[in-house]
C-alpha cells in the first residue's frame, strides 16, 4: 500500500529532526513525507535543508493556515493521487523500526479497517497477570495487564463516576479512558477514539471527512472529534505493536489558563459530539466529573512542583466551566 506520512509542526525543529531521523531507520519507509509547519520562524525549514530526506517535501504555510487542525487540511490537500493510506504524527515522536510496517499490515488484516492508530510505549508500565487477576482500588486491569491507575481514577471509582466503556471508547457522558489505557500487549483492539499524533487512515476517508476548525491552534481534542465522527462509519483500531515513543516537548504549547480553559470547552464539544441529546443522567456525570477535576487541579497546589501553574490551570477550567452557561461552543459548519 503506498502511503503518506503528513507531520504538522510549529516551533520544533530539533524534536522534528529527532522523528525524521527514526523515519529513515524504517523497515517501510514512507511514499511521500509532507512537513506542513506553521513556525514564525525558519528555524525548521534551515534544518531540513542541512538535512536531507528521501521523499520528503516541504511547506511552511501562510498565517490563515496556520494552527493544528488547519495544517492537516492542508496536508491532506497536497497528498499525491496514488497514495491509499495517510498518516499522521506529532513532531515530538520518535518510532521504532517497524512502526510503518505493522500500522500498515493491519489494513490487510482488517481490511474494512478506515483508521488505525499507533502505540504509544513509553508513558506506563504495564504488568503481564493473567485472565483470572482481581485488581485493587489503585490499578486498572485490561485484557489480562495492569497498570497503576492515576489519583483522579481512583477517586472517580469510589464515587461511583469512572468510564463503563473499554478504552478507546467515550461513554454517552465522556470523560472516558483513552487508548493509552490498552495493554502493551502487542495486539489489535477496535476503538472509536484515536491518538491524532499517532494516526493513519485511508484517503478515501478525507473524501467526506475533514478536521474541524473549531480546534484552533493547539488543537485540544481535536481527534477525538475527528475520530468520533469517522467512527460513525465504519471501523477503527489501535496496533499495540506499531510503537513509538512520544516526548511532548513543551515548545509549541499554550499558557496553563488557556489549556485548562480548552480542556473544559473542547471536552464539551467533543462529548456533543458523540451525544447530542445528553439525559440528565449523562448531563450530572459529566459536569460532576468536570468539577471533580477543577477541585483535583487545585488542590494540586499543595503537591505540585509547579504550583503556579496548577492554580492556573485550575483557574482556566474554572473560567472554561462558568462559560459553558452563557456561551456554549458553535458546532464548525464542515462537520458531516
Amino acid at each position: 500500500m503506498k502511503f503518506s506520512l503528513i507531520i504538522c509542526t510549529y516551533m520544533r525543529p530539533k524534536p522534528l529532526l529527532k522523528l525524521l531521523e527514526s523515519v529513515k531507520e524504517q523497515s517501510l519507509y514512507p511514499d511521500e513525507i509532507l512537513i506542513i509547519d506553521g513556525s514564525t520562524n525558519v528555524e525548521t525549514e534551515v534544518i531540513l535543508k542541512e538535512n536531507q530526506f528521501k521523499h520528503l517535501d516541504y511547506f511552511f504555510v501562510p498565517a490563515e493556515h496556520r494552527g493544528l487542525t488547519k495544517q492537516r487540511n492542508y496536508g491532506v490537500k497536497r497528498v499525491g493521487s496514488e497514495m491509499e493510506v495517510i498518516c499522521f504524527l506529532d513532531d515530538d515522536t520518535v518510532l521504532e523500526p517497524d512502526y510503518f510496517k505493522n500500522l500498515l499490515e493491519t489494513y490487510k488484516l482488517f481490511p474494512e479497517a478506515l483508521g488505525v492508530g499507533g502505540y504509544i510505549n513509553n508513558e506506563t508500565k504495564w504488568e503481564c497477570v493473567g485472565v483470572n487477576y482481581m485488581p485493587k482500588l489503585n490499578e486498572f486491569y485490561f485484557d489480562g495487564w495492569k497498570r497503576k491507575d492515576g489519583s483522579r481514577f481512583i477517586l472517580r471509582k469510589k464515587l461511583k463516576l469512572d468510564s463503563d466503556c473499554p478504552p478507546g471508547f467515550s461513554p454517552s457522558f465522556s470523560h472516558g479512558r483513552s487508548v493509552g489505557f490498552l495493554p502493551s500487549s502487542n495486539k489489535i483492539y477496535q476503538v472509536e477514539q484515536l491518538m491524532g499524533g499517532v494516526s493513519s487512515f485511508r484517503k478515501s476517508v478525507f473524501e467526506k471527512f475533514s478536521f474541524s476548525n473549531y480546534f484552533e491552534g493547539y488543537g485540544l481534542y481535536e481527534d477525538a472529534d475527528f475520530t468520533l465522527r469517522v467512527s460513525k462509519s465504519g471501523n477503527l483500531y489501535l496496533n499495540t505493536a506499531a510503537q513509538l515513543s512520544h516526548y511532548h516537548a513543551e515548545s509549541g504549547r499554550p499558557n496553563q489558563y488557556k489549556y485548562g480553559k480548552m480542556v473544559v470547552r473542547n471536552g464539551w464539544y467533543v462529548w456533543r459530539i458523540k451525544n447530542p441529546t445528553p439525559s440528565f443522567k449523562d448531563r450530572y456525570k459529566w459536569n460532576a466529573i468536570t468539577i471533580l477535576l477543577i477541585l483535583i487541579r487545585f488542590t494540586n497546589v499543595i503537591n505540585d512542583s509547579n504550583k503556579k501553574g496548577a492554580v492556573t490551570e485550575a483557574l482556566g477550567r474554572t473560567v472554561g466551566w462558568w462559560s459553558l452557561l452563557f456561551n456554549k461552543p458553535i458546532f464548525s459548519n464542515n462537520l458531516l
